[in-house]
Parts: C-alpha cells; structure tokens; sequence
C-alpha cells in the first residue's frame, strides 16, 4: 500500500556488492563525445555524490592524465581512481607513473576473433604468454589486478577461459575477474550454457575459488541492465557500468538503472545517494551534447509527468498508486499535465494551484463545481475542434482561473 511497506528482494547469496564506473573510460569512446577535463572532474564529483565505490580512467593522453590527477588531489575516499591497461609493459607504465592509482584493469581479449582477427596472436598458448606476462609484471610492482576477459560470452570457455583464470588465481586469489559482454551477446536466463550464460558463467567462477566477479555488460540487445543484475543474482561482487549507458554503439549497462533496482528492490542497498541522479543527467545533457528521452528511465523528464484521467486521478489521492518510486529519490519533480486524455480532476487540481498563486490564499474546489466543467469543456473543444496538438500551460490555466473565479463568473457563464 506505499513504498515503506513495498517488500525487498534478497540476493539468494547475500554478498556484499559494488558498483565500478566507466563513464569517464569506456563512456568517452561513445562516437561524438568529447570529454575536456572540468567535464571529467564534475562527473567524478557527481559520482563522489552517490558513493560510487571505483572509477577507471584512461592515462594515454596528457589530458587523460591530467584529470586523473586532479581527481587524485581531491582526496576522496570514493570513488576510488583505477587504471585502465592493456596487456603490455608500456600500458602498464603509465599507471605506475600516475602517483596515487594502486588497482588496474589488464584488458585481456579472450574470444578467437579478438585473440586471432585484432591482435594477430597465432595461438592459444600465445595469448596466454602475453596476459599472464601483463599480469606478472603488474603484481610485481605492487598494483592491485582486475583481469578483463573481453569478448568472454564468443570464448571458448573450457578450452581458454577457465583454465587462463585459474592460473590468475593462481597468481592473485584477490584478482578481480571481470566478464566482459563486449558485444551483448549475454543472456540473463540461468538455464543457459555456454559462453552466453553469464549466470552459469558467475557460478563456475565462483566455485573455481574467484573472490571478486564482475560483470561489464553492452547494451546491443537492450540486455545489459538485465545481465548485470544476473551477475548479482549469481554470486558477483561487482558490476561496472556507466552514466545513461553512454559507451560505443548501443553502449553499456545503465548506472542510474542499477542503482535504482539495488536501492528500491533489494534489501540492504541504501548505501547509495540518489538524489543528484536527474541534476546529473541534466548536466551532461548541457555539457556533454547528449540527448535524453524524455521516457528514459529514472531521468527522463517525463516519467513523473502525468496527463490522462485515470493517471492523474489517481496520483492526485496518493503518488504510490502510478509512481513506482517517489521523484525526490532521484531529484526529480512530479509533473501534472493537462493534455487531450485529461479528466476534470487535473483540471480542478491545477485551478486551485493558480488560484493559490493568484490570490495568496488556500482555496478548495468541489469537484462538480459547475466552472471546472465549463474549463474542461473549453479545453476538449480545443483539441476536439481545433486539433490542437501541444499541453495546456500553467499561463493558460492561470487565465482560465481569472476568468472563470476572479472576474464576473455569470459573464463567464
């Protein structure tokens, strides 16, 4: 009956979880983007905001580096700022030079069309010389490791995968073993073999020992929120994810979506701070030049927008009955719009609000009182008659409340 009682789901393996974020890494490859560094700085704050617990950037340029710094001198305790390398010494080098960063990724291309087709490694035994080579040279010189199987859900996974991750455990049983999606071919099902069940993939992993699991999932089949609450739900620690899904083609799992599932639907997830989650978006919607749906989920300017009868009716005696969430959760602002399908009780509603603003005083309508017919009347001949195409303003029903409430009411009769 409200969203205090509404019950909470429970992770079937009750582990701790958390969130990485790859906005300022893997978002910035998303075609158009260009990120300059107050940009990366105030998503890094944003970020801090809602208890982010890692963030992974790129060191290759010198504005890469510089923002990594900058983040660095912030001091804060989270997001935590990882580096991002490939399986090489080089790579390996510019996270060491960065003071302050103590974890990397080593990406390590694990399907044969990225091992064979993009890499030109002519065997099995190559590509497992050339990781663990990577992966060596990083533990030895101190870093934290987080293996990055790309293009895990086209491996071969008994013949490659498996064993590869078992000599990483070998190396660092802390080693953080993340399962990448690279192309959204993951299925979220738990009956489903194979390199596509991510699901069955998490429970291997974890019975081969693997403390930390986590989930990078791409948005190509519009599975990747889904997939990576399926690592949850199977036992990973971790999934990273970035800000509205931004990232290459149809982008990555959705931060804002997860958070939102982990903080309303499950138990024990309140750690995280939502109430900057629209503001958020809103700035890199200015700043950045992305487009935002009006539909899009918990951000989306319409979804606490409501319009028809039945909807605002409802919203109108109690929110819990059409919003599944309530607006301030995310920072957001319930809207009352009166449009073609509106009823007159929206009309009433929005009539007292003007007349409140008009005249400073409270003021209460009866819902058959003869003028709100006479205002919905007007207002459905508009678009019956007029075809008109756009909602009613706040300005036109405040000259609906003049007219009808605040002049002669029998001229307006």
């Amino acid at each position: 009956m409200s969203y205090e009682d509404l019950p909470k789901l429970k992770l079937p393996h009750g582990q701790a979880i958390f969130l990485s974020d790859s906005t300022i890494r893997d978002g910035i490859q998303m075609p158009g983007i260009v990120m300059p560094i107050e940009n990366r700085l105030k998503i890094f704050e944003y970020l801090h905001k809602i208890g982010i617990e890692k963030l992974e950037v790129f060191l290759y340029s010198r504005s890469d580096r510089e923002a990594a710094k900058a983040m660095l001198d912030l001091g804060y305790g989270s997001p935590e700022v990882i580096g991002w390398a490939r399986a090489n010494t080089g790579d390996i080098d510019l996270v060491l030079a960065a003071d302050g960063i103590k974890e990397t990724g080593i990406l390590m291309s694990v399907s044969n069309t990225h091992m064979r087709t993009k890499m030109g490694l002519t065997s099995i035994a190559a590509a497992r010389k050339k990781y663990l080579d990577a992966l060596d040279y990083a533990l030895n010189h101190g870093l934290r490791i987080g293996a990055h199987l790309e293009d895990v859900t086209r491996a071969d996974l008994e013949g490659f995968v498996y064993p590869l991750v078992r000599e990483i455990l070998d190396r660092d049983s802390e080693c953080t073993i993340r399962l990448c999606d690279t192309i959204g071919f993951g299925l979220p099902f738990s009956n489903i073999e194979g390199p596509f069940g991510l699901s069955q993939m998490v429970t291997r992993l974890r019975e081969m020992g693997a403390r930390n699991i986590e989930t990078h999932t791409h948005n190509d089949f519009g599975l990747g929120v889904a997939n990576a609450l399926t690592g949850f739900w199977h036992g990973a620690n971790w999934s990273n994810l970035t800000f509205l899904g931004i990232g290459e083609r149809a982008g990555n799992a959705e931060l804002e979506t997860v958070l939102l599932f982990l903080v309303q639907r499950v138990e024990g997830m309140q750690k995280y701070d939502l109430s900057c989650l629209v503001e958020f978006a809103d700035y890199l919607e200015k700043h950045i030049g992305l487009h935002i749906p009006k539909n899009k989920a918990v951000v989306g300017k319409n979804i606490f927008a409501h319009e028809s009868g039945i909807h605002t009716a409802g919203v109108l005696k109690d929110p819990f009955t059409y919003e599944p969430f309530p607006p301030d959760l995310v920072g957001g602002e319930r809207k009352l719009m009166i449009g073609p399908t509106s009823g007159s009780e929206i009309v009433r509603a929005k009539i007292e609000e003007a007349l409140r603003d008009l005249m400073k005083i409270e003021t209460h309508i009866g819902k058959d009182d003869w003028r709100i017919r006479a205002i919905h009347a007007e207002i459905r001949r508009l678009y019956d008659e007029e075809q008109r195409r756009s909602c009613i303003s706040d300005r036109e029903i405040r000259a609906y409340a003049e007219k009808y409430f605040m002049f002669d009411p029998l001229l307006a009769r």
